[in-house]
């Protein structure tokens, strides 16, 4: 028996291409994830100073800290990737399937809330395992100067000052943005691949893949942009000795404090940003993660 034919290859392999498909696109678009968490962080409640937009941010990072400073938080990403998108990319289509019908399954097409409900469930339980990845890679990209030196002294730091319940903060709101942008990007993608190739417009291949993840990736944009705002003030704002937040109370009072300072469109802070972030890395996971499970069997 060969190796391809072994009962562990499959989940094994569709682990692994989901993990690798991720921290590819990730090395490509952490410098413009740093410039969207420091938009995202501009301006806080109203705090006043200079202000920029995606363009001008850029060479403030790099001629302030140096080009290295946008690729702060690489390391925490791409070990956020590990479980993050491990989980999400692979136990989406088993959740899928797992939720049609037969009549579904026999024609081999889930309606548009089945996808979005498995999309939201593997996105939801990749994202609260990862979470202690997550905050770390928030923290080392919002911070200006060298807080960490690197990301085991972020996680010793962090559990020595805040305990194991510090590299949990911001949970929540991680959750909840993980389930809506896997539930948009997957159903998304799914739908819209499957609906090009029922019209025919498109064979199955690359082409069709990017032209999917483009779409899908806008689409992540447009949902996610105010919960991950609200994801990152909590889990960059101070605390005291307690461990209480200095800022926010929660995502609730965080998201009604920002609309109170700031207007609606200050959940909005960073979107072009967010946008240059998520429709690239949307795409380009996407893409090889195709091509990754076509090599593999």
């Amino acid at each position: 028996m060969g190796l391809s034919d072994s009962e562990y290859y499959k989940p094994v392999m569709t682990f692994t291409t989901s993990m690798l498909s991720a921290q590819i696109a990730a090395v490509f678009t952490n410098p413009i994830d740093v410039v969207k968490v420091r938009l995202q962080i501009q301006g806080e409640l109203g705090a006043r100073g200079a202000s920029h937009g995606m363009l001008g941010m850029f060479p403030k990072i790099a001629k302030e800290e140096g080009l290295l400073a946008l690729q702060k938080g690489l390391v925490p990403s791409l070990l956020r990737e590990t479980f993050y998108s491990s989980i999400r990319l692979s136990a989406y289509e088993p959740l899928r399937n797992f939720i049609m019908s037969d009549a579904e399954r026999a024609r081999n097409q889930a309606p548009l809330l089945k996808k979005f409900l498995a999309g939201a469930t593997s996105g939801a339980i990749g994202s609260g395992i990862a979470n202690p990845a997550d905050l770390i890679k928030v923290r080392m990209q919002a911070s200006t100067d060298r807080a960490y030196s690197s990301t085991l002294q972020a996680f010793r730091d962090i559990y020595k000052s805040e305990g194991l319940k510090g590299l949990y903060r911001g949970t929540n709101p991680t959750m909840q943005r993980a389930a809506i942008l896997t539930a948009t990007q997957l159903g998304t993608y799914d739908h819209v691949k499957h609906f090009i190739l029922g019209l025919g417009w498109l064979e199955e291949g690359t082409l069709l893949h990017f032209c999917s993840g483009t779409v899908a990736g806008f689409a992540v944009a447009l949902t996610t942009s105010p919960v991950d705002t609200v994801r990152t003030r909590l889990m960059n704002q101070p605390r005291d000795a307690q461990g209480k937040g200095l800022k926010y109370g929660g995502a609730i009072d965080c998201l009604l404090k920002t609309v109170r300072h700031e207007g609606i469109l200050g959940v909005y802070k960073g979107f072009t940003a967010q946008w240059m972030r998520v429709g690239p890395h949307t795409t380009i996971s996407l893409v090889a993660w195709e091509y990754l499970r076509h090599i593999t069997g």
